[in-house]
């Protein structure tokens, strides 16, 4: 069987040998006769994969000693509403980056536990670019800063990292996580959903401060306390185990390949043949200033939008698929997260450069 191209914003493409692991794995774990599916939570064959799970993903980032690693769940949409109810600590509102549409599902969720305060917005340019930040607003009362490092459906990416003064600096890392080095000590909170460079959906990874937790508010559910999770590994309830041990077996693979400097250059050299093409026609475009286009989400356009159909029909004989745009911004869209190899990328500019020479 040959496998597909598969340029899905996520649930996004994994690495071929963690998949046929996991399928060599899936009956008999390890001599356990058990599948990883079937174990319990509280079992020592658990135990040790969540275990490896953590200290990789600390080892992968340079988690600081002082930094919880939770596993938990609800995605980035839980997140929302979560990291206010744990981080307001008292505070009555907190300052919030508006950069597209997650940022503004974050915003709005985040209204429902304090006064959000939007310190900056790219609205104005169609979200096509990160507000500089000598034109945020900031409150130095906020509770803490909030960002989303990339903005899966608008391709803009974070290429640098807020100085917020003494207020905790929180990111919606879901999209660009992994995808090159962090200094997580700048960061407050980092959280995000693993669904494109992390594991299957159902998990999320929350790194936090550890002076950031234990002032939850009173109405926060115990699953989504983050103090209540650190006390007990992530296991105050049933854990997303199975999307645990996937996650283990990604950040084994991104080690084996050099770890995230390695993959920061493997996925610069992806997103500059992409790019470079794109700016060398006028047959499609890109819609992102280029100083902050995403290595992971490229949105772009063709020229005469009534080819969208047969570009996209084109490309699934190819094999090449999920590259429709998002419905709020339309257009298409290649994801191109740690997983997809370079072959990938070269095979869609080839078919690109192919509808091109037929159509334009």
């Amino acid at each position: 069987m040959t496998r597909a191209f598969n340029f899905s914003a996520g649930p996004a493409a994994l690495p071929e040998s963690v998949l046929r692991q996991a399928a060599e794995e899936m009956l008999d774990w390890h001599g356990s006769g058990m599948s990883v599916m079937e174990m319990s939570h509280r079992g020592k064959e658990f135990i040790a994969i969540h275990a490896e799970a953590e200290s990789l993903l600390r080892e992968l980032l340079a988690v600081p000693a002082h930094y919880k690693v939770l596993f938990m769940q609800g995605g980035a949409i839980g997140e929302n509403a979560i990291v206010p109810m744990n981080m307001l600590r008292g505070k009555a509102s907190a300052d919030y980056i508006d950069t597209g549409e997650w940022s503004k599902k974050s915003i709005k969720e985040a209204g429902k536990y304090c006064k959000v305060n939007v310190a900056a917005s790219g609205k104005d340019g169609g979200y096509t670019s990160i507000p500089p930040r000598d034109s945020w607003k900031l409150d130095p009362n906020a509770a803490y800063v909030h960002i989303c490092s990339n903005e899966t459906i608008g391709g803009v990416e974070y290429h640098w990292t807020p100085q917020v003064g003494d207020v905790p600096l929180v990111a919606d890392m879901s999209s660009d996580i992994l995808s090159r080095p962090v200094d997580v000590a700048r960061y407050g909170l980092i959280y995000g959903g693993a669904q494109k460079n992390i594991g299957p959906a159902g998990l999320t990874i929350v790194i936090v401060r550890d002076d950031l937790i234990g002032q939850a508010l009173p109405v926060t559910p115990s699953a989504f306390d983050y103090k209540q999770q650190a006390d007990n590994d992530s296991m105050l309830n049933t854990p997303p185990t199975y999307g645990i041990y996937i996650a283990g077996l990604v950040f084994k693979w991104i080690k084996a390949q050099g770890g995230l400097t390695a993959m920061e250059a493997h996925n610069r050299a992806k997103a500059a043949l992409l790019y470079d093409y794109l700016d060398a026609t006028d047959f499609y475009s890109s819609p992102v200033a280029k100083a902050d286009r995403s290595l992971m989400n490229v949105p772009f356009k063709l020229k005469d939008e009534s080819l969208d159909a047969a570009f996209l029909k084109g490309a699934e004989e190819r094999r090449m698929l999920q590259l429709k745009g998002h419905r709020s911004v339309g257009g298409m869209r290649a994801s191109i997260y740690n997983a997809m190899p370079i072959e990938g990328v070269t095979a869609l500019v080839g078919y690109m450069r192919e509808f091109e020479a037929r159509h334009g």
